[in-house]
């Protein structure tokens, strides 16, 4: 145990480093700069991109999704979506046409199976986590499939299902990666 001095030094210095990066984050996102912390995608900036093709997007999950993610620290809290969280950032690995198959061994596009796309019965904390249904489904139109081929740990579709195009605040592109 930290003696209460050391303590309170080291709480105050955790809390000034999350504040720090909280504006930092704040001033990035005001030029068009997103920074990733999470495990979704390599760590690093990505740039705000007006490409309707890019494949990374930036979104606010709708309920039940939102208040689960949320309230299990998937998401930081932040001033971007509706529920006072910041929104995912997600790569889109199926649009419109395409056909997508949901199973046990991942989440799998025109009959490839993507890479740790394979949903969890629990997170990292030991919360249970529900499973898309699995089946074949068709992309519809004004939706996207999201999933991270980049952390077996990645909430997304393989939970969510397809989301609306509606959700999409930005598109992104990688500016500059930390590893990956």
């Amino acid at each position: 145990m930290l003696p209460f001095g050391r303590h309170k030094r080291v709480t105050v210095a955790t809390g000034a480093a999350l504040f720090t990066l909280s504006i930092l984050s704040a001033v990035a996102m005001t030029f068009g700069i997103r920074i990733n912390t999470s495990y979704s995608l390599p760590l690093g900036l990505y740039a705000t991109t007006s490409d309707v093709r890019a494949e990374l997007i930036e979104f606010c999950p709708v309920e039940p999704f939102a208040s689960e993610s949320a309230s299990r620290s998937y998401r930081t809290p932040g001033f971007a979506c509706p529920d006072g969280a910041v929104p995912l950032l997600k790569p889109i690995v199926a649009r419109p046409g395409d056909l997508v198959i949901v199973s046990p061994e991942g989440i799998s596009v025109n009959g490839n199976l993507l890479p740790k796309t394979y949903p969890v019965q629990y997170d990292a904390s030991g919360r249970p986590l529900k499973a898309w249904p699995t089946g074949l489904y068709g992309v519809s139109p004004g939706t996207v499939w999201v999933a991270s081929t980049y952390n077996a740990g990645s909430y997304d579709s393989r939970y969510m299902g397809p989301i609306q195009t509606s959700q999409i605040r930005r598109r992104l592109r990688p500016l500059w990666l930390l590893h990956g």
